[in-house]
């Protein structure tokens, strides 16, 4: 979920609304009233709740509010906290914890003796998931970990029928607020597993089920430094889809490019997100603006990038930047701004380059340092701050190599690393794509 920049959340919407209708206000008369803008009558006390994206038949997306988990318990934080679970299990290694993204699963709705299924269903899931562009090539900034949750009783509430109940570690149920695909889960419960994880970057609670659904959690702020929570079932493969679309947000940064009707036209200030804009493609390219600079081009979601109008839940007023991305209908590609955009989300948590030598440390003149980098990325060696006259793009080195002198003085060595992919075009969000690595040389 995303919040427009007039100050009115979608949620603070949705809630006066239901406010306006329960008080024997009708939509129609409310929009006749305003002339086709939606009233806004203060909402009345009510229990807190949480706004939830889920999926419908169709693969587009839409939102509702659940009523918010209680607090836990002075026991049950005791319980998660000292319990026989919550192991951390590696999944994907590609370095060191907060030199990557990490991508941290928790399982629902699987035994104790069921943790080893748990860990096979997180390997296919992310294999599903990072399938899609641009996570295909950009695998090396992850590292995937699996937190162990054992639930009482094995399956997830809800599935197949609304009428099942399962006592599971983090109460996960199909059919919440009576809709069969929405997928909820106790939020605090998953708070606290999550920050069993050391570096908690996203969140995904895999539900052990094969039914059709999943959920995203992305009004909430965790104390442990992931933004939002997505759920989904461990053997569906559409459910990964609701992953891809959840990260988009919480990675990306990215709007959701649908609308509901009755949100009419937005006469807000100009939206934050990339992918949302007031603008027109004339204006965007004129003003050189948002994604103005891939106008024209032809994307991998279909069609060609301009001003489509109609995103961010306005039908008019705003644009998006193609017909149709997965920020719209699961199954599609992400457009060519919203790939430039989860470029940067990745490396806005992972660094371009690496090594198993820590920085600011100490080396020897002859010792072996070696980088890790993805395809693309160009290296460029320094010594003490000038650069080498070898071992450019070197991924492996020793400061000798590189021209340190055995002089007996200090010195020290770095490389910095550039990612050139032209999926990111613009000068701001390239900044995030270098990263540089020193050492200190001893003898």
């Amino acid at each position: 979920m995303t919040t427009d920049t007039s100050g009115i959340s979608p949620r603070t919407r949705r809630r006066r609304l239901r406010v306006a209708l329960a008080a024997g206000v009708t939509l129609a008369a409310t929009l006749s009233a305003t002339g086709g803008a939606v009233a806004h009558p203060e909402p009345s006390a009510a229990e807190p709740s949480r706004s939830v994206e889920y999926f419908g038949k169709d693969g587009h997306p839409r939102h509702t509010e659940v009523p918010a988990p209680a607090p836990l318990t002075r026991e049950e934080r005791s319980e998660i906290a000292g319990g026989a679970d919550g192991d951390v299990v590696p999944i994907v290694q590609n370095g060191p914890v907060g030199t990557k993204a990490d991508v941290v699963f928790i399982g629902d709705g699987y035994t104790a003796a069921q943790q080893e299924d748990f860990h096979a269903d997180v390997r296919t899931k992310w294999a599903e998931v990072s399938k899609v562009e641009p996570y295909a090539s950009y695998k090396n900034l992850f590292n995937v970990w699996a937190v162990d949750a054992h639930s009482r009783q094995s399956g997830v509430s809800g599935d197949p029928t609304s009428n099942v109940r399962k006592d599971t570690a983090l109460g996960s149920s199909f059919y919440c607020d009576n809709i069969e695909r929405l997928l909820c889960v106790d939020t605090n419960k998953v708070e606290a597993y999550a920050r069993k994880a050391a570096d908690p970057d996203v969140v995904i609670v895999l539900a052990n089920s094969t039914k059709y659904g999943g959920a995203g959690y992305n009004d909430i702020t965790s104390p442990s430094g992931y933004d939002g929570i997505a759920t989904g079932s461990s053997d569906n493969a559409q459910s990964s889809q609701v992953v891809v679309h959840e990260l988009g947000h919480s990675l990306g940064k990215l709007a959701d490019e649908y609308w509901y009707d009755e949100y009419g036209t937005y006469t807000g200030a100009e939206p934050s997100w990339l992918n949302s804009s007031k603008l027109t493609a004339a204006q965007l390219t004129a003003q050189k603006k948002k994604w103005y600079r891939w106008i024209g081009q032809a994307s991998p979601d279909g069609g060609t990038v301009g001003a489509y109008e109609g995103g961010n839940y306005y039908p008019r007023g705003l644009y998006r930047p193609t017909d149709n991305s997965i920020m719209r209908t699961l199954g599609r590609q992400f457009n060519l701004p919203g790939r430039e955009a989860m470029i940067a989300g990745f490396h806005r948590h992972a660094s371009v380059a690496t090594s198993a030598t820590p920085t600011g440390s100490e080396v020897r003149r002859k010792q072996r340092i070696t980088v890790e980098t993805g395809e693309g990325v160009r290296l460029r060696w320094y010594v003490d701050g000038h650069p080498a006259k070898k071992g450019n793009d070197a991924r492996a080195v020793t400061p000798r190599s590189l021209g340190v002198p055995a002089d007996g003085r200090a010195h020290t060595i770095s490389v910095r690393a550039k990612d050139t992919t032209k999926a990111v075009r613009d000068p701001a969000l390239r900044k995030l794509l270098t990263s540089e690595l020193t050492w200190h040389v001893t003898r």
